[in-house]
């Protein structure tokens, strides 16, 4: 199952990288519209809501590709893809830039709703950690000597650290956080105004398509760069 990545596949999927880039600027544009000009201030937190149309679509892009991250090292080691450890290489440096604007936007937000930039609670905690396993797997794949050995730890790694990802899902449930707890994703159905929800979803599509343009141009860059090592070596 997790062993679908091959090269006439990926070279099929790359003919359609015009359309995914031109989908991501298209939806990212609509995202940023309605976030700004389109959604209305919220009842208690006035105009300072509106850094969540990033800091959301942000941290579920996190998690995300973290998971794609883990997959696809899983991938690696079960099957011996090389494909597999490309995948996880180009995807690890975008989901750290994620987690990244997930851990600043959420401390521009936490400012003036809680009076700190910070708080070591278990969401931010988590959240922090999963931004540490990011740097861990990059790290890694320059480590050591040879490739395979790399590739190899950097997915041991992922596959482990995926253990965080439910942790950060469900941590305002386990545990009392000043975190609000989920207002989407959650069991119910959402409890957020649909007003809020659609410049959610609409910006997180856009982050979506974003993601696969820059995958396939980072796949696509490393495919050629390797075969060109071989040529020369």
């Amino acid at each position: 199952m997790l062993n679908f990545i091959n090269l006439s596949r990926f070279n099929y999927f790359a003919k359609l990288l015009p359309f995914f880039t031109l989908a991501a600027i298209i939806l990212i544009g609509t995202g940023i519209y309605l976030a700004l000009f389109a959604s209305p201030p919220d009842y208690q937190q006035g105009e300072t809501v509106r850094i969540m149309y990033l800091h959301v679509p942000s941290a579920w892009m996190a998690l995300f590709i973290y998971s794609i991250v883990a997959l696809a090292g899983a991938s690696g080691l079960i099957w011996k893809n090389p494909l597999s450890y490309i995948l996880a290489k180009e995807a690890a440096p975008l989901g750290a830039g994620f987690t990244l604007i997930t851990l600043i936007t959420g401390s521009l937000w936490g400012k003036p709703m809680w009076g700190a930039w910070w708080v070591w609670d278990a969401r931010l905690t988590s959240v922090l950690i999963l931004f540490f396993l990011y740097l861990g797997f990059i790290f890694m794949l320059g480590a050591f000597e040879t490739r395979e050995r790399a590739e190899k730890s950097a997915a041991a790694l992922a596959i482990v650290g995926f253990i965080n990802i439910p942790i950060i899902k469900f941590s305002v449930d386990w545990w009392n956080t000043l975190h609000q707890p989920a207002s989407v994703l959650r069991l119910g159905g959402p409890a957020i105004h649909h007003s809020m929800l659609w410049p959610l979803l609409v910006m997180f599509a856009g982050f979506v398509f974003l993601f696969i343009s820059l995958i396939i141009i980072g796949m696509q860059a490393e495919i050629i760069e390797r075969k060109l090592l071989r040529k020369t070596s």
